[in-house]
């Protein structure tokens, strides 16, 4: 399938339009990075607390924001999880940056976390612990004491195995949370005495922490790092195989345009204020491979023309192999991007920012691959002085490689 039949577009004729916009969208994004005092990290790189959080009901997020805030923990970060179709709509996670050093502060942030949602929502029966935050050992336990079995010697063992099936049905069936006493009734063994005595000395509350994560600020510097090591390797390894294969300006201009990709894309980052994160690192390197697929694609046809068009200049060689790619580009990068777009649209707050890295990305990446990369190598051309048979001379070498 095709959507232009011989498109004779002057493309290398526009490069200076090319390098103008990346230079105004490149400017851009360093003005807005100065501005914000740098990009925004998320917990997995500057360290903090991640507490996530399940409802009964749907939550109130200015509710919890407010909540936060009246206990100093006005910065705290809340996200909520999935969307009004999802099952786990009723989940939040709430990120508390880290201040000051140790894992003593990682325990007192989320301490902080718990106290401010314990005060915002309460709890629902005074001097009763919350059943839904309740460990299998401490319900054993309570129900040894009260023996609502009657088990006798064999208490230990029988609510031991009881408390382990209330909380699984709790965690599995109920999501994490339950909203009624009754509910447990299906569970194997919890007779009507079973359940009274839990309702006599547990309440339900409105909410239940369902994990916590604890990143220091160390390793979250050691993520950093190593992110920034991994995105140049693939780059460096990149550049070697494009050089053998092509030389050495076909590579150094094809990682010139990616690293042009990753600089405009976390540019876009900073002005629409989303978070640098360990997905978001997945995303960047996907981009990588995804622009440099495309930028190899027009290289390799140009390789096969320089071939065919000996007598031609290499900038009209560029101009007929991007054109003869354009149907393919259009066809990829256009499914691709629709696909990515669909995902940022109705993905959710999770998948936000990962999938906002690969919609610009994609649109970037095929854009570096004929607007930057290819240019790139006729000016390098142009200014070595290099005329078509030199510049085809050395590309036709190379495709008999």
């Amino acid at each position: 399938m095709e959507f232009f039949k011989q498109p004779n577009i002057d493309w290398m004729g526009k490069a200076k339009y090319f390098f103008a916009l990346s230079g105004v969208l490149l400017l851009l994004g360093v003005i807005s990075v100065v501005n914000k005092g740098g990009l925004k990290y998320g917990i997995d790189f500057k360290g903090g607390t991640l507490v996530y959080v399940r409802f009964a009901q749907a939550p109130d997020l200015d509710k919890i924001r407010a909540g936060l805030s009246a206990q100093g923990l006005g910065t705290s970060e809340i996200q909520k999880i999935g969307d009004i179709a999802n099952q786990n709509a009723n989940e939040v996670v709430i990120g508390l940056e880290q201040k000051g050093e140790g894992d003593e502060a990682l325990d007192t942030g989320k301490a902080q976390i718990l106290k401010a949602l314990s005060v915002t929502y309460g709890v629902t029966t005074a001097g009763k612990a919350d059943f839904n935050s309740a460990t299998p050992s401490a319900l054993a336990q309570y129900l040894t004491q009260k023996d609502p079995l009657a088990a006798g010697t064999d208490a230990a063992a029988r609510y031991k195995d009881l408390a382990g099936k209330l909380a699984g049905y709790r965690d599995k069936e109920g999501n994490g949370i339950l909203t009624s006493f009754d509910d447990l009734q299906k569970v194997a063994g919890a007779t009507p005495g079973v359940v009274s005595a839990l309702k006599e000395g547990y309440g339900l509350g409105v909410f239940t922490i369902r994990n916590v994560e604890i990143v220091g600020p160390k390793v979250g510097a050691d993520l950093r790092r190593q992110a920034v090591y991994v995105t140049l390797y693939a780059l460096a390894g990149m550049l070697v195989y494009i050089a053998f294969r092509f030389e050495w300006i076909y590579g150094a201009a094809a990682v010139l345009a990616v690293f042009h990709d990753v600089l405009i894309t976390l540019g876009f980052f900073s002005l629409f204020g989303f978070e640098i994160s360990l997905t978001v690192i997945a995303a960047l390197l996907t981009l990588v491979g995804y622009s440099m697929n495309d930028t190899i694609v027009i290289f390799d046809r140009i390789r096969e023309n320089n071939r065919l068009l000996r007598k031609e200049g290499i900038a009209d060689v560029v101009n007929v192999s991007i054109n003869q790619t354009l149907s393919r580009t259009i066809l990829t990068s256009g499914l691709t991007f629709l696909t990515v777009l669909v995902l940022f649209l109705m993905g959710g707050q999770v998948l936000r920012a990962f999938s906002f890295a690969l919609t610009v990305g994609i649109v970037v990446g095929t854009y570096s691959s004929f607007g930057i990369a290819a240019p790139l190598v006729v000016a390098w051309n142009r200014w070595r002085g290099q005329g078509a048979e030199a510049g085809n001379g050395r590309l036709a070498a190379a495709g008999r490689r």
